[in-house]
This record gives C-alpha cells, sequence and structure tokens, in this order.
C-alpha cells in the first residue's frame, strides 16, 4: 500500500548564552548543511548528505511511498533564532503543508532544543501548527538530535520521536531510516501507537555526553537491549546544557504496540541513567596544561595529539573566534601546531590581499565582543589560500559542500592558524586539507569542536585532550547564570541545584 507523506526539516540547536543570534539569512545559508530549500528542490537538496532528511526520504521510497516534499532550512548552532526567521521558515512550512493537502502523514527533521526570540519550545509550537493543518488523526513522526531538549508538548503533538545515538552523529541518515520504518507501522496498523516520556533531575556535560565512550556507549548497547526484549522504539537524550528554558535537561523517551512495555522500558532505561551519574562528570584541562601535555606527548613521526577547544565550539553556540588556546600554542613554541578553524573574515580578507608569501601583523580573532576577550596580534606569513569551497569527506559531514568564504593558513613560531571567514566547527579534516595542512602529519591539531571532531580525527590521534580555554560555552554547565530551569535540577552530575533567582 502507497502513502502519501509531507516531509521537512527545520533544525536549529540554541545556546541561549551565545553571542550571536540566528537570522534569516544563517538560515538561508546553511551553515555546514545544505541551505534553505522550499517544495520540491528539498529533495534534491539533502540527497547523499549525512541528514535524517535524506535517510527518510530513501527509506520511505524503497517502501513503495510518495513524497511531499515541504521545507528544510538549517543554521549554524548559536543563540536565539530571531522571530524573522522562525516565522519565516515556520509559515514556509505551514504553506506547503496546506497546498499538500490530502496527506497521509507528516515527517519532521528537527533538533529538539530551538530557542527563539518569542518561543521556550520552537519545536513544540511548530507542531501543534502543522497539528492544526493536518487534524488530529493523520500521524506525525519527528527525527530528534541526540542534544534535543525534549518537552512535554513535542511529545503530545506527535505519535513518535526518534533521536540519534550517536555522538558524534555518524547516524543521522539511520535515524531518519528508522523513522520511515516506525511511521510505516504506523499507517499500515492504522493504530497510534503508545507513548511514554521522562525527564532526569540533572544536566549532562556535553564532552561527556560522546558515545564512543562510557558511560553513553553502555547506556546506549542498553537501550537497544530493552528495545528488542519488549518490542519497542526507545530514545535517549542527554540534552543540550546551554539552553536557559524549563525543559533544559536529559530525557528518555519511546513508543510500542503495548503501553505497559513501553512504560516498563521506558522506566527502567530511566533508572539505569539516574544510576550512571556520577560517570558522566567531564575532565578537561586548562590551555597551557593541554599543551603542555601534548607537546610531551606528540612526536614529529608518530601520530598527533588533538586538543578539543570546547569552549568555543560553533557547534555549541560559539562564533569560533576566541584565541585562549592559540595564545597558549604561540606562548609555549609549540612546533608542528595546528589551529583551525578561527573564524575572523577580516584576517581572511587580510591575508588574500597580501598573496602567499606576505609577512605582515595580523589581528586575530576577538571579534565577538565578549567581555574580556582580546585579538591575538603577532606577525604572521601568509602559507597557503583557498576560497572555502569544497567537499567533506569525513563521516560527521560527509557529503556537506562547505562554503566558508576566503580561508588562508598563517603560520608564526612553528604554529599554523586555519582562517576561514563563515562559522561552522572543525569537525572535517578537509577543513585544514583546503588550506595545504594534513592533520595527520601535524604534532598537535586543535580544533574548535567538543564531540564532533571524534568521528574524523580520533582515529589519526595519539590522544585526544579536550582544553577549557576562555569561550562562551562552558565545559561546565554549573557555571552559566541560569534564570529558567526547573528549580532542584543538578547543574551538572552530582552538582549543586538550581534555585531561580529571588526577584529584587
Amino acid at each position: 500500500m502507497t502513502f502519501r507523506i509531507a516531509v521537512a526539516g527545520f533544525q536549529h540547536e540554541t545556546n541561549t548564552f551565545a553571542p550571536s543570534k540566528a537570522t534569516l539569512a544563517d538560515f538561508e545559508r546553511g551553515g555546514g548543511w545544505p541551505a534553505m530549500a522550499r517544495g520540491f528542490a528539498v529533495a534534491k537538496t539533502v540527497e547523499g548528505v549525512n541528514i535524517p532528511l535524506a535517510g527518510f526520504i530513501a527509506a520511505a521510497r524503497q517502501a513503495g511511498h510518495a513524497i511531499v516534499p515541504l521545507a528544510w532550512a538549517n543554521a549554524t548552532p548559536s543563540a536565539h533564532v530571531t522571530r524573522e526567521a522562525y516565522e519565516h521558515v515556520a509559515t514556509m512550512m505551514t504553506e506547503e503543508l496546506a497546498r499538500a493537502l490530502p496527506v497521509d502523514a507528516v515527517y519532521l527533521d528537527l533538533h529538539g532544543a530551538m530557542v527563539t526570540e518569542h518561543l521556550d519550545d520552537g519545536e513544540g509550537e511548530l507542531l501543534a501548527r502543522l497539528r492544526r493543518i493536518v487534524g488530529a488523526r493523520v500521524p506525525m513522526v519527528a527525527s530528534l538530535d541526540l542534544h534535543a531538549n525534549v518537552s512535554a508538548a513535542m511529545i503530545a503533538q506527535s505519535e513518535a520521536l526518534i533521536a540519534y545515538r550517536t555522538y558524534p552523529h555518524v547516524d543521522q541518515t539511520e535515524t531518519g531510516a528508522r523513522a520511515a520504518a516506525v511511521l510505516d507501522r504506523i499507517l499500515r496498523s492504522g493504530q497510534a501507537p503508545a507513548k511514554a516520556f521522562r525527564q532526569l533531575d540533572y544536566l549532562i556535560p556535553l564532552t561527556a555526553q560522546c558515545t564512543l565512550i562510557d558511560p553513553a556507549q553502555a547506556l546506549y548497547a542498553r537501550l537497544a537491549s530493552l528495545e528488542r526484549e519488549g518490542g519497542t522504539t526507545l530514545s535517549f537524550t542527554p540534552g543540550f546544557p546551554a539552553a536557559d528554558i524549563v525543559d533544559c535537561r536529559p530525557a528518555v523517551f519511546g513508543c510500542g504496540p503495548n503501553q505497559v512495555a513501553i512504560d516498563r522500558a521506558v522506566t527502567t532505561l530511566e533508572a539505569e541513567i539516574a544510576d550512571a551519574e556520577p560517570a558522566w562528570e567531564a575532565d578537561f584541562l586548562e590551555p597551557d596544561e593541554g599543551v603542555r601535555r601534548a607537546m610531551a606527548r606528540g612526536g614529529r613521526e608518530g601520530p598527533p595529539v588533538v586538543l578539543a577547544d570546547t569552549q568555543d565550539n560553533p557547534g555549541a553556540g560559539g562564533n569560533g573566534d576566541t584565541v585562549g588556546l592559540l595564545d597558549a600554542l604561540v606562548r609555549q613554541r609549540a612546533q608542528g601546531a595546528v589551529l583551525g578553524m578561527l573564524i575572523d573574515q577580516q584576517a581572511a580578507a587580510q591575508a588574500h590581499q597580501a598573496g602567499i608569501g606576505a609577512e605582515l601583523e595580523f589581528s586575530l580573532g576577538a571579534k565577538s565582543g565578549l567581555a574580556g576577550h582580546r585579538p591575538h596580534v603577532g606577525r604572521f606569513r601568509v602559507e597557503r589560500l583557498g576560497d572555502g569551497n569544497f567537499m567533506c569527506t569525513g563521516p560527521f559531514y560527509k557529503g556537506s559542500r562547505m562554503r566558508l568564504g576566503p580561508m588562508a593558513a598563517l603560520r608564526r613560531d612553528g604554529v599554523t592558524v586555519v582562517v576561514a571567514s563563515r562559522k561552522v566547527q572543525a569537525a572535517d579534516q578537509e577543513m585544514f586539507r583546503h588550506v595545504g595542512v594534513e592533520p595527520g602529519r601535524q604534532r598537535i591539531v586543535a580544533v574548535k569542536s567538543s564531540v564532533h571532531f571524534r568521528a574524523h580525527f580520533q582515529p589519526i590521534a595519539a590522544e585526544v585532550v579536550v582544553v577549557a580555554a576562555p569561550g562562551p560555552n562552558p565545559a561546565d554547565p554549573a557555571t552559566l547564570a541560569w534564570t529558567k530551569l526547573k528549580p532542584g535540577l543538578r547543574l551538572k552530575p552530582r552538582g549543586p541545584a538550581f534555585a531561580r533567582p529571588s526577584a529584587r
């Protein structure tokens, strides 16, 4: 039996403490993912890219269903989505859906941690608007990022939510295919599944959420085991711990044909995650300590040590322009070190104007206006230039066409800096190769990323060290100036409980 399924995607991960908001222009460009598209252009736009929408479309078509593309929009993580941007994309989706009626089902590729200038729960509101168009009987299924901050409204407005299970997110296409299988079962049975939803009582630091290490690795294996035992579909989202909203926290949820079975599975998994609380504590080093460790470990002939500049991760809302780790590398004359990517449009333009081989003074970084941040000033040689247009090959960004504007490799005192004009997190080796730097041949590779870099860089690393240089995405969520969290929520594993500031 063939069903007609409307599909769309609208993704943004919002760090409410970040320095810059997501504008309509940011969604039109798409950041590291495909640019905004509408109507039938959507399917072609996302084809071959590691995103759930691409996986869903391929799987649904293979099952014999007719796909009706509505819209696609994604912007690099940042502070709040502007009202203009949200309403433009939401209106685009609702208009296309109304035009497409009647449809048998709706699939959405969402993030789950979108906060806008006027809405704390961007996805819950979007689902509600689409529900009003299709009515109560048309099933809606959505895929979510592993970092989703899931709300009761999101659960109520959908028949099923299916989240990624890997961080780095190498299973995005697979998650879309799993969502297609769940929706196919709903459509063929004609029955809405039973659902269950629980939220946990503590925040989990981003770097500790990596599924290549425990406790996440073991808990996701346990999730899969519980699914097989109970015939259910389960998800665990550790959450995005930089969104100042009441639903910022980890969650466990799922669906299945039997309410008793799904309640039992969700409750069991929730209890095991709660018991693992001490194991989620994150380790990181100060910049100079991290550089010293890398210099001691990194050999001239052996694999590099990879330093993760987690607190300025563009994938978590940073602008990629802080220079604390760069300062430490230059201060200690870390020979054979490279840092990327530093987002500085002015410096990239200056390098292109000067040309390869030129030596001149640069004032690098600190363009966001963050209090206490200063540029790195020094004389650099322009080693290589690039136009910023290239295809990614790593497991996370695979198939994504980067358009980062003018890029340059600048060198000073044995340290190379890869500069780009548009922000994206350094999660693919092609970002370095584009300007002539082969990551595997360096002694130290410093990346502005928290975890996604591991998919492409960990296989070449002698060691991975997380460094907490100053930046807008604190490795310790307890240091953030929270105001809206649920009272009593622990601000980190075994950390202090949140209490709302008293009115003055």
